[in-house]
Parts: structure tokens; C-alpha cells; sequence
């Protein structure tokens, strides 16, 4: 419909999709649009078209308008996606410095390009950072006008009713010998009642229903915008370090109690909340039996942790289920064996003992480690010498001449230690890191042992190896305790992402299952004198629904004015009068379509007291429905 044949109430038009403003085509003098979104060309005082001088003004908003567009918000977004997988298939130095440089050995020709790419520091590269933020802005520019126009459509009124109902999706009309006015009562009091906003306009009223919909769009793109902030705030204020801690053993929630640490730009060392506790003791079991043999069933770390100046508390970590305390949460993350060892010299001085942790490299917990001697040992001379000893730990050995040293079961069934012994030097003193599970051999001498294949040798709890040459020797103890690894972390993002989540979710319910509807109920009276009832329903989108709506409420507003009775049929021969069809005592739903009407003033036939759920022609959506959708 034209603008001189619009005559009812209109509003905006609903924004399309998720992001973005509508698009609207520029044109420059009259009877000429043009289709395009780029910035019109600037033109001179006497109707001259000029040059291609477009302005920073209209390149701009230009930009601005395309930022803020549906169809960009959808490439940010692949776009943050899809950056997101070199962060999750290459090793982050974020995460783990060694491994990364683990990579870059195993592939030199790749490494140049990688790192001029930043895949190495995905989440804090530069064209991360750039769709993110870029992403953050159109989500705010798209928030912004939408929420302008649902406050004005909150603010306003149901527009009026088009002039031809019959022409709406779903429709239906009846005869009444109640008066205009107490249909139009009754039908306002009945629609209000369903919770419509309702009012009359002329000779009907008018009532719209479901502005939840745009409610839901709304939250949706306001909770994506607050998980946006809590991912910005958890990578910029995070903390997370890791611990291995030993069975009677301790940590304090200082920087150098952890084994590694990493935390956000804005993070400061002050911000460690004090607290400590002490790994009291570590048990897990495992299926004994069956095709699940092997697999862990309980793993509980029991501990006892404080604050400052509070009580000593114990507590158990588990699984999934951390300990929370001073505002950082102890995860239990991995666990081990750590067998109880003891070094002696040549003289029988002991000059090491301790529990040494082994690291599991399989299901079963079969364990590699080190020991190492970095003082107080001397030789048979009396010279200064440092001892290591390259260890391998299984809790269940199958037994000699059955195979190699792999573990058979997770448990402590029949533990076995086979170690090998280097003297030297450990190479601790050079300034490089190193590897606290692994020995540098490189300035070291190994020891030939008389038992074992002459290299190492396997000791069950309680046995000793000697080393040769008067060198000293290693016992295997019969203790054998346990570790657990801990991950201590400080999340600030984490409530605020968990609240965006389930914002998001709600919004999305309430945009998908909320429909937007209007319904308009006339009523005027007839040629004959008879009051004719005519009601129809719109939605904003495809619902089955909607003609179902307005049967029920067509059946409680024929309850309050009933069908007339049909008159007298009259002779044709005497009157001339053509005779009045019968109508249908009750309006009842049904899918063929009504047929049209020349106007509110046609008599309702058989055919026009159901409701008609037939869809519209789009000739006569676009000339009808043009004022109800603005």
C-alpha cells in the first residue's frame, strides 16, 4: 500500500536477524533510488553531479552501517570461531612453554611462519584482538537503536484495523443482534482478559500480543556481550598455577610454592590470597574385574587447609569437586606414586632420602622419574661429586622373564623400582632450566652394576643395589607414598560468564517460542439493521497458533453475542427479495479459505462463519498488512 492509501497506525518494523540496521536505499533527486549502501556522491548547488568526493562523514557512516549489520555480525563471529582452532591444535605459550618448544624443534620450516602469524599466542594476538573487539562493537551498535525502538513500540499503541480483515491469514465474521458498542465491550473486555494490550480504535478494537519476542532478542544480544566482558576479564585477571604435592607434605598459596604459573596482564602477585594446606593423605581405587578393568572408581585427596587467623578445617577434593578457599578453587587434576629412597655414600653416610614422585606415562601408572644427589656426596677419594639415578616405577609387575616394565593394574600389587646410576656432573649449575623428572647425562659417567643387565637393575621394597667401586649405594624403602597435582586458580570472569550463558539461552527460548500477534475484532451495524462481527489475526511469523487463538477467542466472544436468528424466508415471486442465507449457529476453526468481501458491511454467508487459516496472497499481504507491520 502507498503512503496516501495508509491510513491506520503504524511502527517501526521489526530489525532483522540477530545484529544490524536496516538498510535503506538513498536516493539522490526525485525518481531516482539507488540500491547501493556505499555513501552518496556528493553533488554541486546547481544540480551538477561531481566528482566522487564522498567525505569522511559518509564513509563513516558508511562503515558504521555495515559494522552494524546483521550479515557482519555473522562473519565476526565465524571469524572468532574459526580463529580459535590454531589456538586449540597448536601448543599456546599461554598454556605450556615447553611444549611449545617442543613443536618448534619437531617442525623447523613451519615455526618461521607460525610465530610471524602469532599461532603461538592466539588469545593475545593482534588479529584476535581485533575481531573481538570489532565483534564487541557492532553487538553494543546493534543493541542500542533496537532497544530505542522496542521502548517506543512498549510506549505505543496497537495500530488500528486494515479496512479489508478479510484479506489476514486467519479470519472469521458473524451476525449478531447485539449492539455495535456492547460487542466492542464485550471483545475488549474478553481480549484484555488473555492479556493483550488492547484498545478501541473507531468502529474496532485492536489488540497485540507477544512483545516478550523482541524482549528475548534483546537478552540474547546483551548476554553475549556480558560473556564477551567475562572472557576479556578471565584472560586480563586470571591466575592458575600447579602443584605436586606429596602425602605429608604442604603448600602455601604463595609464587614460589608452585611448580608453574601463569596469570592474566592485569593480575599482580599481591592478589594471592594467603592460605595453605597439607595433602593428609591420597586413596584411589580401581575395577579388579572385567572389561572396565583398570579403570579408577574413587579418587580422594583428604587434606586439612586454613586461613589466616581461622581454624585448621579438613576437607576432601575430588574430582570435579574443588576446594574452595580464599576465593581461589583447588583442583585435583592428576596423581602418582612417589617410592621412598635412600642414598648412601661409600663410607655409609646417607645423602639423600626421601619420597622421589614419578611421573605415570600410562593407564596403569607405569612411572619414570629422577633422583638426584647435588650435595654432600663424595667419592671413595674423597673427592666432590654429584650421583643421579634414572628410575622406572611399576605398582603391578607382571614378574621377570614376562615381559618388559609396564605396569598390569593401577593398584600397588607388586611394586617394583629398576633404576641406573650416573656419577658426575647434573649439570644444576650451568643456568639452563631443567627438567626435574629427567637427567642430563651429558657431563655424567654411568655405573656398571654386577646384577641386573649391568646398566640397571630391579628392586623390590626393601632391596638395596650397591654401586661399584666402593661408590655407595640406593635403597629401594618399603614405604611408598602417594602424590596428587593441584591446580590453584582465580577466575573473576567465571559468575559473569555463567550469568551471559544462561541469559543467552533465555533470550534465545524467548525469541524462538514467544510469537508476535495482533488481533482486531469490528463490529458495525448492517444495511438490515443486524450488527456484523468480524475478526482477524496476524502473526509476525509462521504459526499454527494463530488461527487456533482466534477460534477460541471468536467461541468466548459468541458466547456474549450470539448468531442472529435467521429471518422468515420470504416468496420471491411476491417480493422480489433474494433469500437470506442461513448462518452457522457457532464459529468453529477450519483451513479452507474465506472468500472476499467487498466490506464490514457484506452479509456473512455459511462459508465466512469459520475461521479461514488460509495463508494470504503476498498482493494482498503487501496492501493490507503494510500498516500493521510498521
Amino acid at each position: 500500500m502507498s503512503k496516501t492509501e495508509t491510513t491506520e497506525t503504524t511502527e517501526p518494523a521489526e530489525a532483522a536477524g540477530a545484529t544490524g540496521s536496516t538498510e535503506t536505499a538513498e536516493s539522490g533527486e526525485s525518481g531516482r533510488a539507488g540500491l547501493s549502501t556505499a555513501p552518496r556522491e556528493d553533488r554541486a548547488d546547481d544540480g551538477v553531479v561531481g566528482g566522487p568526493t564522498l567525505g569522511v562523514i559518509g564513509w563513516i557512516r558508511w562503515f558504521w552501517r555495515q559494522l552494524t549489520s546483521m550479515r557482519v555480525a555473522l562473519i565476526l563471529l565465524f571469524m572468532l570461531s574459526l580463529g580459535a582452532v590454531p589456538g586449540s591444535l597448536i601448543p599456546q605459550n599461554s598454556a605450556d612453554e615447553f611444549k611449545v618448544q617442543q613443536f618448534k624443534d619437531a617442525h623447523e620450516t613451519l615455526t618461521p611462519l607460525y610465530e610471524k602469524l602469532q599461532f603461538f599466542d592466539v588469545y593475545s594476538s593482534v588479529w584476535f584482538s581485533a575481531i573481538y573487539l570489532l565483534l564487541f562493537v557492532s553487538l553494543i551498535g546493534c543493541i542500542l537503536p533496537r532497544t530505542w525502538q522496542f521502548v517506543g513500540q512498549l510506549r505505543s499503541r496497537p495500530p488500528g484495523a486494515p479496512r479489508l480483515l478479510t484479506r489476514m491469514p486467519a479470519y472469521t465474521t458473524w451476525r449478531t443482534e447485539s449492539s455495535p458498542e456492547d460487542v466492542r465491550e464485550a471483545a475488549l473486555g474478553l481480549i484484555k482478559g488473555r492479556r493483550f494490550r488492547a484498545h478501541t480504535v473507531g468502529d474496532a478494537v485492536a489488540a497485540e500480543k507477544g512483545y516478550l519476542r523482541e524482549a528475548g532478542n534483546l537478552v540474547f544480544h546483551v548476554a553475549l556481550i556480558i560473556m564477551l566482558v567475562a572472557f576479556g576479564l578471565g584472560q586480563l585477571l586470571k591466575s592458575e598455577g600447579g602443584k605436586l604435592v606429596i602425602e605429608g607434605d604442604g603448600f602455601s598459596n604463595t609464587l614460589t610454592q608452585y611448580d608453574d604459573f601463569k596469570s592474566g596482564s592485569w593480575f599482580s602477585t599481591d592478589e594471592l590470597p594467603p592460605f595453605s594446606f597439607t595433602l593428609d593423605k591420597f586413596t584411589g581405587t580401581y575395577e579388579k574385574n572385567g572389561p572396565q578393568r583398570g579403570t579408577p572408581r574413587t579418587f580422594d585427596a583428604a587434606v586439612s587447609y586454613s586461613e589466616p587467623g581461622g581454624a585448621r578445617k579438613k576437607a576432601v577434593i575430588r574430582v570435579n569437586e574443588p576446594l574452595k578457599v580464599g576465593g581461589s578453587k583447588v583442583y585435583l587434576i592428576a596423581h602418582g606414586y612417589a617410592p621412598v629412597v635412600t642414598v648412601k655414600d661409600g663410607r655409609g653416610k646417607v645423602v639423600y632420602q626421601g619420597a622421589v614422585p614419578m611421573l605415570p606415562f600410562d593407564n596403569n601408572i607405569s612411572s619414570q622419574g629422577a633422583i638426584k644427589v647435588m650435595d654432600g656426596y663424595r667419592d671413595k677419594n674423597g673427592k666432590k661429586e654429584q650421583l643421579g639415578f634414572s628410575a622406572l616405577f611399576v605398582p603391578t609387575f607382571a614378574g621377570a622373564g614376562k615381559g618388559t616394565m609396564f605396569s598390569q593394574f593401577p593398584a600397588l600389587d607388586f611394586p617394583v623400582l629398576a633404576v641406573s646410576g650416573y656419577h658426575g656432573d647434573l649439570r644444576v649449575n650451568s643456568g639452563l632450566p631443567q627438567n626435574v623428572y629427567q637427567l642430563d647425562t651429558s657431563k655424567m659417567k654411568q655405573f656398571d652394576v654386577a646384577a641386573g643387565t649391568g646398566k640397571a637393575q630391579r628392586l623390590l621394597p626393601g632391596e638395596t643395589m650397591t654401586l661399584p667401586d666402593g661408590a655407595g649405594s640406593i635403597t629401594f624403602e618399603k614405604e611408598i607414598k602417594e602424590w596428587a597435582s593441584f591446580q590453584i586458580s582465580q577466575q573473576p570472569g567465571n559468575g559473569l560468564a555463567l550469568i551471559g550463558a544462561i541469559g543467552a539461552i533465555a533470550g534465545l527460548a524467548g525469541s524462538l517460542f514467544i510469537q508476535r500477534r495482533r488481533v482486531w475484532i469490528r463490529a458495525v451495524r448492517g444495511a438490515d439493521g443486524v450488527t456484523v462481527v468480524e475478526m482477524a489475526s496476524l502473526g509476525r511469523s509462521e504459526s499454527a497458533k494463530v488461527p487456533e487463538e482466534l477460534a477460541q477467542l471468536a467461541a468466548a466472544l459468541h458466547d456474549r453475542a450470539p448468531t442472529a436468528s435467521a429471518p422468515e424466508p420470504e416468496s420471491g415471486a411476491e417480493s422480489g427479495a433474494e433469500p437470506v442465507p442461513q448462518p452457522v449457529p457457532e464459529p468453529a476453526p477450519a483451513e479452507s479459505a474465506a472468500p472476499e468481501s467487498d466490506g464490514p458491511d457484506a452479509p456473512a454467508g455459511p462459508a465466512e462463519s469459520a475461521v479461514s487459516a488460509a495463508p494470504a496472497s503476498p498482493a494482498a499481504e503487501s496492501e493490507e498488512s503494510e500498516g500493521a507491520e510498521k
